[in-house]
């Protein structure tokens, strides 16, 4: 029988950082991987697979699998590590395996790998080794990624459910059909909902067990690199959901997983989460920090991922929340911040922005914590980007309302202004806002089918003309009618339908105008990019602003949210001369009613309201114009190309 020094093989890694929490890449060394390993007894190097598993409190580890009929075989515990490992020889890709661990409490529990890179879905729990052959070609983008400022650049990201974008379309299947759709369409990004194995459908993603394996439903890892490696190489970016701050409840997976609280908090008052059922990780141990930042980085390196959007960043900051008083402990000093999960998003925006130079790092955060999109060093917690929800809840709430009763709201449209600058912001409109009973965005609107689209249009282009990159879910660019389901395809045949092929039009063409015009997002995170015309109007529902780059682009942008139009709609510039009307809502090819219209403004040098000049224009009722100054002489821009321009 062949003996093999599996305790040296060990030694060479670096088991040291995953007790310190310095191991950043853990996936190197935990987990199943292809390799030889020498037989002492003849020199020779054998190959196999080298099972590694962190289960410091386990009394006896087993690796179990389809080599040996299931019935485990004995793994060799590192001194000082907590890690077993077993070396099974002439194994490879495609072999499936479990790990069998008698519990500190004396029970034997079946576990999927942690750190597995591939894993059955679908009522089955094995992990499975693989070992990617796959050959990038996206070098051009990736270089272009490491200098690009998202700050100053067009942002526009749809955001999708993989599997109910097209269903019954894997990652190589859908591939070619979404690239072809979002180039017309022209946004920069996409972002994936949760793609890592997750066994209930249902959670989309968001209750994870394989933080290391793509889920399985839509092909193997390879297949969706070949998806990523093809949209970078079409010049579109790819942001993926990341969750965290809790995983799981399955008694296979991650939780209880030696037989003590290894990955989660033992108290529920801290380990534990009301509102979704699911487990909380103990922030404060070094070896979960390992364990989280070598995953973050792992999708960032061995997928190229572009973005994380990290989910539920509020629950994550506070120790009450969603919690009842006596339900939380408090922090070492009283307080209701949890400073280990801090210390945690600290470190691991501080560590990928480092090491992936061009990433987005965006947090899902709801409340007024301060300093999210902050440098590190400078006291904040490091993200890129944060999602504007104070946005899109005022937002929301207006144009829910009966026209007639705007005017009284005029302020939730404005407000945002208050803090527009505080923090680098991320305008989403997401899937949260069209289910649970929301009801979809074309169903939150009152009144008749004219006044519901007239009514998106111009909300959708008040949005994308407001300082802060855009986002929308699936089928919110062409007006589906029913909520969002998992379990469905998008209403695609709707998009030849009357109201919904014009708001999928303008969609197209607001892309289009707004990567084309710098005015709309060089200057998104400062004042000097925005600037009030009209924000006063409440009895008419009509806003109006300038969008500058700080050089010699202008663009006018009026929405008006009432059901009455205006002929002579007098608007203060700030410089005279020709303006041309770039877009309007209610055009024919928008399926509005084409009237109202104004082609070319001349503005006169008059003073009005503040401004040096003027223009009478016409503003269509439930509709939004935009008018793009036109100087007599206009200096080529040397500024970077937006994201999709790559070498």
């Amino acid at each position: 029988m062949a003996t093999y020094d599996l305790a040296g093989e060990l030694r060479g890694t670096d088991m040291e950082g995953l007790a310190t929490g310095g191991d950043t890449e853990l996936w190197k060394r935990l987990g199943a991987h292809v390799t030889t390993v020498l037989d002492t007894d003849t020199g020779a190097r054998i190959p196999g697979v080298r099972f590694s598993v962190w289960a410091p409190n386990a009394q006896q580890v087993l690796v179990e699998g389809d080599f040996n009929y299931w019935s485990g075989d004995e793994m060799l515990k590192l001194p000082g590590t907590g890690v077993w490992s077993r070396f099974i020889e002439h194994r490879g890709s495609g072999t499936r395996y479990k790990f069998k661990i008698l519990g500190a409490d004396g029970v034997w529990r079946e576990k999927a790998d942690p750190m597995a890179q591939f894993s059955e879905t679908e009522g089955k729990t094995a992990s499975i080794v693989f070992e990617s052959t796959y050959e990038w070609g996206d070098k051009a983008w990736m270089d272009y990624r490491e200098a690009w400022k998202a700050w100053e650049s067009p942002v526009s990201i749809y955001e999708m459910h993989l599997g109910a974008w097209r269903a019954g379309k894997g990652y190589r299947e859908i591939a070619d059909e979404l690239i072809q759709y979002v180039t017309w369409q022209g946004y920069t990004h996409v972002e994936f909902m949760p793609l890592a194995e997750h066994p209930y459908h249902g959670s989309w993603g968001y209750q994870v067990t394989g933080y290391f394996a793509p889920t399985s439903r839509y092909g193997n890892p390879d297949d969706l690199r070949y998806l990523i490696d093809r949209l970078h190489q079409a010049g579109i970016g790819v942001i993926m959901d990341w969750v965290p701050g809790h995983f799981a409840t399955d008694e296979w997976a991650l939780v209880n997983f030696d037989g003590t609280s290894l990955y989660e908090h033992a108290d529920p008052r801290q380990g534990y989460h009301p509102d979704w059922g699911t487990y909380i990780f103990n922030f404060g141990r070094n070896e979960v920090k390992s364990f989280l930042i070598s995953n973050a980085l792992y999708w960032l390196h061995e997928f190229h991922i572009d973005g994380l959007r990290v989910d539920a960043v509020a629950s994550m900051l506070y120790l009450d929340y969603s919690r009842n008083e006596g339900e939380w402990i408090p922090n070492q000093f009283g307080g209701r911040e949890n400073l280990e999960a801090i210390d945690f998003l600290k470190y691991v925006n501080h560590h990928l922005h480092d090491r992936c130079p061009g990433i987005m790092m965006i947090a899902e955060e709801s409340t007024s914590f301060a300093g999210v999109t902050k440098a590190v060093d400078q006291g904040g917690l490091g993200f890129g980007f944060k999602w504007n929800m104070g946005w899109m809840n005022d937002s929301l709430e207006y144009i829910e309302l009966d026209p007639i009763y705007r005017q009284w709201h005029h302020n939730d449209i404005t407000f945002s202004m208050v803090y527009a600058y505080s923090e680098n912001y991320i305008l989403p409109i997401s899937h949260d806002e069209v289910v649970h009973g929301k009801g979809s965005m074309i169903e939150k609107i009152p009144q008749d089918d004219w006044r519901k689209f007239a009514t998106l249009r111009a909300f959708y282009s008040y949005q994308w003309a407001w300082p802060g990159k855009q986002l929308v879910f699936m089928g919110q660019e062409f007006g589906q009618r029913r909520e969002f389901t998992e379990a469905e395809s998008l209403e695609w045949w709707v998009t030849d339908l009357w109201g919904h092929h014009g708001l999928h039009l303008l969609f197209r063409d607001m892309n289009a105008l707004y990567r084309a015009n710098r005015a709309f997002w060089r200057k998104d995170n400062e004042p000097a990019g925005f600037q009030w015309i009209v924000g006063d109007d409440s009895a008419a529902n009509v806003f109006a602003w300038l969008r500058a780059d700080g050089q010699n682009r202008l663009v006018a942008c009026v929405t008006n949210f009432s059901a009455t139009p205006h002929d002579h709609y007098r608007l203060g510039l700030p410089q005279h001369g020709t303006w041309r009307e770039v877009l309007n809502t209610n055009a024919s090819i928008y399926d509005g009613t084409g009237d109202y219209t104004n082609g070319v403004v001349a503005a006169v040098p008059e003073d009005h309201r503040g401004f040096p000049a003027h223009a009478d224009i016409k503003i269509p009722a439930l509709a939004s114009v935009w008018l793009e100054w036109e100087p007599e002489h206009i200096e080529p821009s040397h500024d970077a190309a937006p994201l999709t321009r790559i070498p």
